[in-house]
């Protein structure tokens, strides 16, 4: 499947935005605490308290790997990711030996069903068109045996951000409850809107998880 906002990724838009997200382990933390006033580490502990350490987890849109580098100094072992954008990738290979990581995106997710104990995105859902985020979104529920974890910009109505002189690259919108709009054995384990100290902006951090007994794809 192509869009107009994977055409971008994959492009020198795209790289320029990696050159940017270029973080060590200390710097996402810091720019977490500047940006919330609690660090990523924190959040994650908060949020996989009931997700074992040997859970296998794959990350959808992974770009430079920082998110995934983290788990792994948490202890997770069984780390996956994919990523559009081909120099991100190839970077994040470097980076991240011993990580299986994929050129693919959210549309066509390489795995089998109910392969991974929890796949998540951070960053990426607000990066999709409002009107194919149904398919993206299918496909991560496709490939969840029981969680979907995500941090995504948040709002109660769909709203579009002008994104570095761009008007069709950025959204943000209430992703947790698209989810379970979608998804009828979804519960939602947990939420947390996250102001942003510096302006007006608004991220939300969400656990979702699949109930027993119920299984329709939405």
């Amino acid at each position: 499947m192509k869009t107009d906002q994977i055409a971008a990724w994959v492009d020198s838009f795209g790289r320029e935005y990696t050159k940017r997200n270029s973080l060590s382990l200390r710097e996402l933390d810091a720019a977490c605490e500047e940006n919330y006033g609690v660090s990523r580490r924190r959040l994650n502990e908060h949020f996989l308290a009931e997700v074992p350490h040997d859970a296998r987890i794959l990350e959808v849109g992974c770009n430079l790997g920082n998110q995934l580098a983290l788990l792994r100094e948490m202890g997770y072992s069984e780390l996956y990711g994919i990523e559009i954008q081909h120099d991100a990738l190839r970077q994040a290979q470097l980076r991240l030996p011993g990580i299986r990581l994929a050129e693919a995106s959210a549309f066509e997710i390489p795995y089998p069903d109910h392969c991974f104990d929890l796949v998540f995105t951070s960053g990426v859902l607000i990066h999709i068109a409002p009107t194919d985020l149904r398919k993206a979104m299918a496909e991560i529920y496709r490939c969840s045996k029981s969680y979907i974890w995500g941090l995504e910009y948040y709002a109660t109505e769909a709203t579009n951000v002008c994104y570095r002189g761009r008007d069709d690259l950025l959204w943000k919108m209430d992703y947790a409850r698209l989810y379970l709009d979608q998804f009828e054995d979804l519960e939602l384990r947990q939420a947390e809107n996250l102001a942003y100290r510096k302006d007006s902006n608004v991220d939300c951090m969400f656990m979702l998880r699949k109930r027993s007994g119920v299984n329709r794809n939405g």
